[in-house]
């Protein structure tokens, strides 16, 4: 490799890092994640949140890897989506009581909406998984190991995730069936991550990864749900 590949390649990764916060420990976790997912956990709850020095902090990942979905959300159109699926006869007497053209409404609702998604849904997914993987684990993981637990698997289902995130937050058929596949890959990450650890059996896997995409996916709702009362709270206030 040339110098000039050599300065083109850290330049590339310190722009990612400052932009996104995914430097190159985010983008080795990230791999290994897709190869390796149960030594990575390994690596956390044996040798620290770092694993050892070799690995991000779970939770500094997730927040990056929620970076990058917020930017696709950004490049998509926002979040009103949440607000415009709403019925007419919901969604109509708001704008009336607003005072302001369904445009201004949404552009005001989905600023805030965007600004405090990710603080909200992130802390309530890894609430919801917490209980469930330290009721799971042989040991006794306490409060700070089952967040990083929580976190780890999050970030498993989030990584091969990202490629869908662009049809995630689309209307209709395409984002039913994108949310289906990302029901199957929270099922496929927990069995590769947790076997031996979280489970023992293929039945007895399938049935626990089912029951935290189930947690989860309630934990969306309500996430979902206060998101978008602040985003309407917004559309009044701003």
């Amino acid at each position: 490799m040339t110098d000039g590949e050599t300065t083109r390649k850290q330049a590339f990764k310190d722009l990612s890092e400052d932009a996104l916060g995914f430097g190159g420990a985010e983008m080795r976790t990230a791999r290994d994640l897709l190869v390796r997912p149960r030594l990575v956990l390994q690596a956390w709850m044996i040798e620290g949140p770092t694993g050892g020095g070799r690995y991000a902090k779970p939770l500094k990942l997730y927040l990056a890897l929620n970076a990058i979905l917020m930017l696709i959300v950004f490049l998509r159109g926002g979040l009103s989506f949440y607000l415009e699926g709403m019925p007419a006869e919901v969604l109509n007497p708001l704008l009336q009581e607003a005072g302001k053209s369904r445009d201004a409404f949404m552009s005001d609702a989905d600023g805030w909406m965007s600004l405090v998604a990710v603080p909200i849904m992130a802390p309530l997914y890894a609430l919801a998984a917490m209980p469930l993987f330290r009721l799971w684990d042989a040991e006794d993981l306490g409060l700070r190991c089952g967040f990083r637990a929580a976190f780890a698997y999050l970030n498993a289902w989030t990584v091969p995730m990202l490629p869908l995130a662009w049809f995630m937050f689309s209307p209709g058929p395409l984002a039913a069936a994108c949310s289906l596949l990302m029901l199957a890959l929270g099922i496929v990450a927990f069995m590769r991550m947790g076997r031996g650890r979280w489970y023992r059996g293929v039945v007895p896997g399938l049935a626990k990864g089912l029951i935290v995409m189930t947690a989860i996916g309630l934990s969306s709702v309500v996430a979902t749900f206060i998101v978008m009362v602040i985003g309407v709270f917004a559309g009044f206030a701003a």
